[in-house]
């Protein structure tokens, strides 16, 4: 049974997860655009509302392209997350993130949405509740916003980016306060902080997959079952699977 986002577990810890299940997300981009719902037929059209998308660990808004013109063809004004390459202080890239809430905010004057990858769900939430005025709704997909349960090697480059964060802050103004536990899961600073706050007022979804070859599900869900939608995919493949897409278009219609 989930836990309540408070229950963050800060350790990080390995997960034997499926990894060679990965080499068939190629099977869900193939799906996807064999699909009638990547051409907006049979799901439920946007309100012309603001919708981030938002890259997972160790990759930039590029591969999120067929999402970002998806929503767009259903009628939402579609943004990429403007954070750059998703492998660096989590503070720093909230506050990138931030600035592109408030930038959608103010051009489409209406609420924002945010969908986020893996890693970048974790980002997308803590933007959220940074920002709760000005976002509708928060959509994850495999993130691991209740604790770092990866597989072993996604642990080991994760220490290398930790590794490249502390010696390139040294001197260098752009960054926040350095914390000594940056980029684990007991870094004081706001984005990891964050994970532990409930923002309720805000409409939450959660999508996982129980083959997921990254991440352990079981810290992808939320408490409330209502939030949760299991689907059939691998990790990468969820930033592409029609499955995943269906439950997009009707969870941000959803009020």
């Amino acid at each position: 049974m989930a836990t309540s986002p408070k229950a963050f577990h800060q350790e990080m810890q390995a997960a034997e997860r499926p990894i060679w299940l990965e080499a068939f997300a190629g099977l869900d981009w193939m799906a996807l655009h064999a699909s009638p719902v990547y051409y907006g037929l049979g799901v439920p059209r946007g309100d012309r509302s603001a919708v981030i998308v938002v890259p997972g660990f160790m990759g930039t808004d590029h591969y999120l392209m067929p999402m970002y013109y998806w929503l767009r063809r259903i009628g939402y004004h579609a943004y990429y997350s403007g954070i750059g390459w998703n492998a660096d202080c989590l503070d720093l890239l909230v506050g990138k993130l931030s600035q592109t809430v408030q930038k959608a905010f103010q051009e489409t004057g209406s609420k924002v949405h945010l969908i986020g990858h893996s890693l970048g769900g974790i980002l997308a939430r803590s933007a959220a509740e940074r920002n709760a005025e000005q976002v509708a709704s928060v959509i994850t997909l495999g993130a691991p916003f209740r604790g770092v349960r990866s597989h072993p090697l996604v642990l080991q480059t994760a220490k290398l980016v930790r590794n490249k964060i502390l010696i390139n802050r040294q001197g260098q103004a752009d960054y926040p306060d350095t914390y000594p536990d940056c980029y684990t899961g007991f870094c004081q600073c706001h984005a990891v902080t964050s994970l532990q706050k409930d923002f309720d007022a805000i409409q939450q979804t959660a999508i996982y997959t129980k083959t997921d070859g990254i991440v352990d599900w079981r810290v992808c869900i939320d408490e409330d079952p209502s939030r949760n939608f299991e689907v059939k995919a691998t990790h990468v493949g969820l930033a592409f699977n029609p499955a995943v897409y269906s439950v997009i278009a009707k969870r941000l219609t959803k009020r």
